[in-house]
């Protein structure tokens, strides 16, 4: 081999990979921010869709359910003075 093949081995080594990375990273089909703008996968139509069900529209549910026992509790002791 001459000289000049030893020191384009690594320089087509190189191209080839940076080829390869660029043809894979085409197929992966992730999010990609063109311009600013977040753009979806290009198989986003076939992908099965998240379901989260409709949750409680008052977040405080068990905090509002524990100040109401703790009322009656209080109410309770208020009723019957002669118990703690």
């Amino acid at each position: 081999m001459s000289g000049s093949d030893k020191r384009r081995r690594p320089m087509r080594k190189v191209l080839l990979g940076l080829t390869l990375a660029v043809s894979l990273s085409g197929a992966v089909g992730c999010q990609s921010n063109i311009g600013g703008q977040t753009l979806p996968s290009p198989w986003y139509i076939t992908d099965d869709p998240q379901y989260f069900p409709a949750g409680s529209e008052f977040k405080l549910r068990n905090e509002a359910n524990a100040m109401k026992a703790r009322a009656l509790e209080q109410r309770a002791a208020l009723a019957q003075p002669g118990q703690p």
